[in-house]
């Protein structure tokens, strides 16, 4: 029988099931924390030392079982409760501690399983969240959950539920690996048959993908300033409102596409106009962490590009845009950028140092043959990046359902 079917069976079981509701604080012992502060946790920190110190959020530290006083180590599996900022509830089976203002709960109670209560708690997380958002730091208090209560059925029934739920779990990481993995993958071919496929000088020889075979010999080499036109955006607030879309640096991703939340719109007035964008301009980061990175704007709507961007005008005689688009993603086009970026507090790569570039041009056929088999490496690449999300997304979305049906015990009256 698999994990549905068992899930399935135990939870028409639960229905007739016998439970208890009893508060929290009465059937789990409550633990306190060590006087600690984030500085001190970060300058105690030692990788793969053995004592966990939680804070809040993800924030941990490693230390030395010396570090902490011994009466503030726990070492029972426990429910460990954050309770200011993102209010949740952590398990964990290790030796511990935690920060004062946080607590934690196990249980000594043989009818009481401590990880059923934790995969409970988590189904209850947003109401905690609710009463923790009244303050001004959201936050909750012991009572709130000390006086809880929670439903107890039979310890077999419970044991039940946390091997089923342990199984969505490592499931669900399961899977998430695994696409990690193939989109790791993925990423590595597409890198290695782009800088085979413009690695011109080397003359590497052999056969590669689809048919394209050997290197050519009637490549020119000229800088993007021989072939090229560079125009800065127009340096304007974003407005809420407007009748295209403003884009800036911000909303080209590391993999030089176009991001499609968190749009901002601007009114194309008379002194804008020339900063129009039509479909298949290219436009590239001109500073910050994001320098260098090139887009192609593919869409149909009226769009405006803002001063931290670059438009790249190439005769598309000598230059395809989508050949170039490639380029500027390869080690190519970083290896000479890395060495032209100006220093200082921001990162830039300005007009005059791209115009240095020098960049490979074969024949335009030649130039599309090239296209096409990156091309198709990116869609894979990209599918898998966007389904990737979306898969996990909806085993998420079962692995909840199974849990909230799991945990729904009804209440006496």
């Amino acid at each position: 029988m698999d994990m549905q079917s068992k899930a399935k069976k135990l939870i028409e079981m639960i229905q007739t099931a016998p439970v208890e509701w009893k508060p929290l604080g009465e059937v789990l012992v409550r633990t306190k924390g060590t006087k600690i502060t984030a500085g001190q946790m970060k300058e105690m920190h030692k990788d793969n030392a053995p004592l966990k110190i939680f804070a809040g959020g993800k924030t941990f530290a490693l230390v030395d079982f010396d570090d902490v006083p011994d009466k503030d180590i726990h070492r029972e599996p426990s429910i460990i409760v954050k309770s200011r900022g993102i209010i949740e509830f952590e398990y964990y089976d290790k030796p511990f501690s935690h920060k004062n203002e946080m607590w934690s709960y196990h249980s000594v109670n043989k009818n009481i399983y401590i990880k059923y209560v934790y995969y409970f708690l988590k189904t209850q997380e947003n109401y905690f969240r609710n009463i923790g958002s009244k303050m001004q730091m959201p936050q909750i208090a012991t009572p709130d959950t000390d006086n809880y209560k929670i439903p107890i059925p039979s310890l077999e029934i419970q044991q039940k539920i946390v091997k089923i739920l342990d199984k969505f779990t490592e499931l669900e990481a399961t899977l998430e690996a695994t696409l990690e993995a193939e989109l790791a993958l993925r990423k590595r071919q597409y890198q290695y048959y782009r800088d085979f496929l413009l690695d011109f000088d080397n003359q590497i020889g052999g056969g590669i993908a689809d048919g394209y075979k050997g290197r050519l010999k009637d490549v020119v080499w000229k800088t993007l300033g021989e072939v090229g036109k560079f125009t800065y955006g127009y340096i304007a607030k974003a407005q809420d409102a407007g009748t295209a879309r403003f884009i800036r640096i911000s909303d080209i991703n590391a993999n030089g596409k176009l991001i499609p939340n968190g749009e901002k719109y601007i009114d194309v007035l008379p002194e804008c106009k020339k900063y129009l964008l039509k479909k298949n301009d290219l436009l590239m980061a001109r500073t910050g962490a994001t320098y260098g990175k090139t887009m192609i704007f593919s869409e149909d709507y009226p769009a405006v590009y803002a001063g931290f961007l670059i438009k790249l005008d190439f005769d598309k005689n000598i230059l395809i845009p989508k050949y170039y688009w490639h380029f500027a993603q390869g080690e190519l086009f970083w290896r000479q950028a890395n060495k032209l970026v100006s220093g200082g507090g921001q990162p830039q790569l300005n007009a005059n140092a791209l115009k240095m570039i020098k960049i490979p041009i074969p024949p335009i056929p030649e130039q599309e043959k090239i296209t096409a088999i990156l091309d198709k490496f990116d869609t894979l690449t990209n599918s898998i990046s966007e389904g990737l999300p979306h898969e996990v997304a909806l085993r998420r979305k079962q692995y909840e359902y199974y849990r909230e049906q799991l945990l729904a015990f009804p209440k006496t009256a």
